[in-house]
């Protein structure tokens, strides 16, 4: 049977380091603005207390709804007087770890038996566009579904259903994503298959 899979970006493909992340934000800002601006701890844990001004520019930033200038200089706004955009860009790219090759040849593996393989993900264009240069992700992909570029993230709806019709109404999707409630809203939205990590798909087929 001819399967397309879909697979997230971060977390699934390229390990994420969220806590050296968020300990890079609060020595350029104090934690009191790194909980607010990034709705986390030190710790990467959730935080209710966060602004509705600092959650809509993540959202925004996410959905490609402002430019990466716009982002950077926003959030200096949020940081110690003197911190500079360039401090700023490196403390968010800290969030990038390695993309085992491994990984990559499994997508591979999967395209040479003649599957359609596509990436999902909600991110942004610093982040996105650093990835493909190290490790040139569209050599190993049919296409990319961008939040940043579509205007519209996960686990919303709306974009399953425009991922879906995108790709021909395929008869059998597989989507790898590490988040709960993105995988519900798949199989709900548009009844894909699920699986958490690579790791998980394939243990199920073997």
């Amino acid at each position: 049977m001819r399967i397309t899979y879909i697979f997230d970006l971060g977390g699934v493909l390229i390990q994420l380091d969220v806590q050296r992340c968020f300990l890079a934000f609060e020595r350029l800002m104090g934690e009191d603005n790194m909980r607010a601006i990034l709705g986390m701890d030190s710790r990467g844990e959730g935080v209710k207390a966060v602004s509705v001004a600092s959650k809509q520019l993540m959202a925004d930033f996410e959905r490609g709804m402002i430019s990466p200038e716009t982002f950077l200089t926003q959030v200096q706004g949020y940081c110690h007087p003197g911190t500079t955009k360039d401090e700023i860009l490196e403390a968010w790219m800290s969030m990038l770890d390695e993309l085992p090759k491994e990984r990559l040849k499994f997508v591979d593996s999967l395209r040479a038996k003649g599957h359609p393989v596509y990436l999902l993900s909600n991110g942004n264009d610093l982040h996105f566009d650093f990835i493909n240069r190290r490790y040139g992700l569209d050599k190993h992909f049919d296409g990319f579904f961008l939040s940043q570029k579509m205007h519209m993230a996960k686990p919303e709806p709306q974009i399953f259903e425009a991922v879906q019709k995108a790709i021909g109404h395929p008869e059998s999707v597989i989507f790898i994503d590490d988040i709960p409630a993105n995988r519900l809203a798949a199989e709900q939205t548009v009844h894909w298959q699920t699986f958490e990590s690579i790791d998980a798909l394939q243990q199920n087929q073997e």
